[in-house]
């Protein structure tokens, strides 16, 4: 029988009322406005690309990326150098150089700073129908900084100095430009900060970037190319090249010492020992003995530039662990003053030949450290000479506490260069007759006055450059000397025995070569002077 109740029907759920007329409008509204948009948006990519194909670049041989070079072709075309752009006028010229900046002024115009060594110029590249395309302009608007270019283009002069170019009278209009080498990632800091001023930085309410030392010398390939480190180096290589001509041209022939060594030269505190197969050797402390044993065998004058090592702790302005010695050693036919008076004649060779051929390098230094120029005596009394007990003599009468005998230290010696940079107006001088207790066990004693030696040292701006003296020819009292200084003559036999079978008196001097370069342009601390310098933090680069 069937069920006679009526079945129960579930209620439909309630359906969301649907948009309202003015939500319908709205989206309508939106979806039409994005239409339109998609629709100028192709079109106008259509016109550009329609455009970018009738813009023909017609100038693809004309700039672009070489290939890597592998010697691989020799046009033998001539490479023209940026410092002589000026006698260059009208021609046209091919440099290889680095793009030191570069900015672009619009799609068309692009400005270059080219730079060799010391020496920057500007390029101008600008668009020009059927001769410099608009694509052009943009790639080389692309080449990052510090990147090598091949450069073709017309030297022209300008109606006004170029600033910010050292040759700022012309300027090379590209013709044609090609990347010989990029760069990979970022520059540690831009040459621009690497170049400017301390006084710059401090005086400026700019926030300009200070390079920190240890930052420099952690990426000194990048600091070595800035225009003040090439001129630095260039001076560097013209004292060697001074030093060489005036001692060659004064009868020295140049020796060439080993760095290994059986024994140490002066103090054992201070040589790096190394072994050496089954026992010990010593990194030269200087050539000392070899140029005194080149006298014994007659070399009557010799001279040396090579690297001297000191194993001393010292983490100052002023020392290294590893440098370059300028030394040299001379016969002495009466007194050793005529060798004390061959250094100041090479000193002040030296001096002339920098004022008189790198003035260029000079000034560029002086851009980033300024400083007064070095100053010598060139009159009739000749170069200033003070005894060490009058120089010391000098100190007690500024109010110093130190003994009459003493040893002076930094502090003592660079005020000692202001007091006679005051009294007798001169950077450079010399002083004479130091206490024998404070000189190696090989400088010859005063004969009046046991307590004195024949020693003499230089200075610049206060601060030694040059030690020297006359040497102990006689092996008996050389001996006794070392043995009094703590050394045994055994140790160093071969050096005493050159003495035994003759050897005429003679004396000499060793010379920093990074500190005279230091003082000479007052860079402030050796390590700027030196190429990849060590001290007792730093080996590496």
């Amino acid at each position: 029988m069937a069920d006679q109740n009526p079945a129960i029907v579930p209620e439909a759920p309630e359906q969301p009322a649907g948009p309202s007329k003015s939500e319908l409008k709205k989206r309508a509204k939106a979806a039409e406005k994005e239409k339109k948009a998609a629709e100028k948006a192709a079109k106008q990519a259509e016109i550009a690309q329609q455009q970018a194909a009738n813009e023909v670049d017609y100038s693809t041989e004309l700039y672009g990326a070489l290939p890597l070079n592998q010697s691989q072709t020799r046009s033998r075309r001539e490479r023209s150098q940026i410092s002589v752009l000026s006698e260059r006028d009208g021609e046209t010229v091919l440099v290889r150089a680095r793009v030191q900046t570069s900015r672009a002024k619009s799609s068309k115009l692009l400005f270059l700073n080219l730079r060799q060594r010391t020496h920057s110029v500007q390029a101008v590249l600008s668009s020009d129908p059927e001769k410099v395309s608009k694509q052009m302009v943009k790639w080389a608007s692309g080449i990052a900084d510090e990147s090598i270019v091949l450069v073709e283009g017309l030297v022209k002069k300008s109606p006004i100095a170029i600033q910010g170019a050292t040759v700022s009278d012309v300027e090379i209009h590209v013709k044609q430009i090609h990347l010989i080498s990029g760069i990979e990632g970022r520059l540690p800091f831009s040459l621009e900060d690497a170049s400017r001023p301390e006084t710059d930085i401090e005086s400026s309410e700019a926030q300009f970037n200070r390079v920190l030392i240890d930052t420099r010398l952690n990426n000194r390939v990048i600091d070595l190319r800035t225009q003040t480190n090439q001129a630095v180096f260039k001076i560097q290589a013209a004292i060697g090249d001074l030093f060489r001509e005036y001692l060659s041209g004064n009868g020295f022939i140049e020796i060439h010492s080993p760095k290994l060594q059986g024994a140490a030269t002066e103090s054992g505190a201070s040589v790096f020992k190394v072994s050496y197969f089954k026992g010990t050797a010593y990194l030269a402390q200087s050539p000392q003995l070899a140029k005194q044993m080149a006298i014994a065998a007659d070399f009557e004058r010799v001279y040396e530039i090579g690297p001297v090592f000191r194993a001393e702790d010292s983490n100052t302005y002023r020392h290294m662990t590893e440098f370059i010695g300028l030394d040299l050693e001379m016969t002495i036919e009466e007194h050793y003053h005529e060798v004390m008076e061959m250094l100041d004649g090479l000193f002040l060779s030296i001096f002339r030949g920098l004022r008189e051929k790198y003035q260029h390098e000079i000034q560029t230094v002086r851009k980033q450290f300024p400083h007064d120029e070095f100053k010598w005596r060139e009159g009739p009394e000749g170069t200033l000479r003070l005894t060490h007990r009058e120089a010391v003599q000098m100190l007690i009468d500024d109010g110093v506490e130190i003994g009459i005998t003493e040893d002076m230290n930094t502090e003592n010696e660079r005020r000692l260069g202001r007091l006679v940079k005051a009294k007798y107006d001169t950077d450079y001088f010399i002083i004479d007759k130091f206490p024998m207790d404070i000189r190696p066990f090989y400088t010859m004693p005063d004969p009046e006055d046991p307590t004195v030696s024949n020693s003499y040292d230089f200075f610049m701006r206060g601060e030694e450059i040059l030690s020297g003296a006359q040497r102990i020819h006689d092996p008996k009292l050389l001996s006794e000397k070392m043995r009094s200084k703590g050394v045994d003559p055994e140790s160093m036999k071969s050096y005493v025995d050159a003495f035994r079978m003759g050897c005429a008196p003679h004396g000499g001097g060793g010379i920093g070569l990074e500190r005279v370069l230091m003082l000479f342009l007052k860079l402030n601390n050796i390590r700027r002077a030196s190429l990849f310098p060590r001290d007792p933090k730093r080996l590496d680069p």
